[in-house]
């Protein structure tokens, strides 16, 4: 009570001098006890209610009321700061035992914290042994640790530039966005140009973006107009996966056929701008409106491809057409996939169906896609293997480790 009414005179004092101004005013940070104490002996005066006190000092209701009780509490030397960290720490682990931990770590340098705790445990079993995870952050202390660097994802290999000189250099493919017909079915229309000529190979409507019905489509193309040398595509699915180098059954089918297959970086379709320009124009004049079913959308499909390669003039070609520059490809489709050729200092092995293979009685997964097919691993380092996959380097496979680096 002595001291509320020191307080409360003090205030009374600073107010008749002016000190307290009638405009909100924040707690002062040069001097926080002091406006806590004016806070009280506001609130010990009576003539405020506490959200007056609230507004006055600029400060929440439930801070008012935290002082306020603070000071009931322990009166005006609760109102200072308190330690945040708490001043004794009773499951602290004993000097003792810490001793004990840091002294079986050094004659064990390779044992973990919870192997340490293990072994402590049969030989102290009185001993109020730490938690494992206490136990490392005792070794990280004493620096008995090596911090391990964090395991980055796979990154993308990025795309190389788009370099089409000739007809048939470069093929772009990608789904056109689904949309719905009047039936209601979903139509995904797959396109593929030829980067050169801007020609347009193929927009056909598929009920899904399923990986063998666009490796039919495929073949159909290949027969019709030849092998191109790259096919460039994103790397959604059909075309890529999320396996080492983004392989899927239609990539690896074309690695099988010599056509490369380039990848533009993720969020980045400007790299496939003609081809996505192409969708613009596809968009505008054959799904608005849609028609009513797959047929009938496909027969429009048809009619725009002829189009746009036989009469649409292009600003990108000099106001010629795609028909003018276009060519069949001189690389025919085989009947027979060739099989792989790899040199003759190469370790040859079978991958299983779980895309497995084994090396030096190690089992090492490789990919699902390469599923009955073989790989050539030639070893560049001691004890590091380049894993080829036909002419395409796949990863590297350190024997210290037995995991692959793409």
């Amino acid at each position: 009570v002595q001291t509320g009414r020191l307080v409360y005179r003090i205030d009374r004092a600073l107010c008749l001098h002016g000190s307290i101004s009638q405009e909100p005013m924040p707690f002062c940070t040069t001097d926080p006890f002091m406006e806590r104490a004016r806070l009280v002996a506001a609130h010990l005066d009576g003539t405020y209610s506490v959200a007056e006190l609230a507004a006055r000092f600029g400060v929440s209701r439930p801070t008012v009321y935290k002082w306020i009780a603070r000071y009931r509490e322990g009166g005006a030397e609760a109102l200072g700061d308190r330690p945040s960290v708490a001043r004794t720490q009773p499951a602290q682990t004993a000097p003792e035992v810490e001793a004990m931990v840091v002294a079986c770590r050094e004659a064990h340098p390779t044992w973990g914290p919870r192997k340490l705790l293990l072994y402590l445990a049969k030989r102290h079993p009185d001993a109020p042994l730490p938690a494992p995870s206490t136990a490392g952050a005792i070794l990280a202390r004493h620096g008995l640790t090596k911090r391990r660097r964090p395991r980055r994802p796979p990154k993308h290999p990025g795309s190389v530039p788009l370099e089409a000189g000739t007809p048939n250099a470069v093929w772009t493919a990608d789904y056109k966005g689904q949309f719905r017909m009047g039936d209601g079915e979903l139509c995904y229309p797959l396109t593929v140009c030829d980067a050169h000529s801007r020609y347009v190979l193929s927009c056909h409507g598929l009920p899904s973006v399923e990986q063998y019905a666009a490796l039919r489509h495929f073949d159909r193309l290949f027969r019709e107009y030849g092998l191109p040398e790259a096919i460039r595509s994103d790397n959604g699915t059909p075309f890529a996966t999320q396996a080492i180098c983004g392989l899927s059954r239609l990539s690896v089918w074309w690695i099988k056929l010599g056509v490369d297959h380039q990848r533009i970086a993720p969020g980045r379709p400007q790299q496939n701008g003609a081809h996505e320009r192409m969708h613009k124009t596809l968009k505008a004049e054959c799904a608005r409106p849609p028609k009513r079913d797959m047929a009938a959308q496909q027969t429009r499909f048809d009619h725009w491809r002829a189009e746009f390669n036989a009469d649409r003039p292009h600003d990108a070609l000099a106001g010629r057409v795609p028909a003018d520059l276009y060519t069949p490809s001189p690389r025919p489709m085989p009947d027979v996939l060739p099989e792989p050729e790899y040199p003759g200092h190469y370790e040859v092995r079978y991958v299983s169906r779980d895309g497995a293979i084994r090396l030096k009685k190690h089992q090492v997964f490789v990919s699902q896609a390469i599923g009955h097919e073989h790989v050539g691993l030639d070893e560049v380092e001691d004890g590091v293997w380049s894993v080829y996959f036909y002419d395409r380097l796949l990863a590297r496979l350190d024997e210290r480790t037995w995991k692959l680096t793409a």
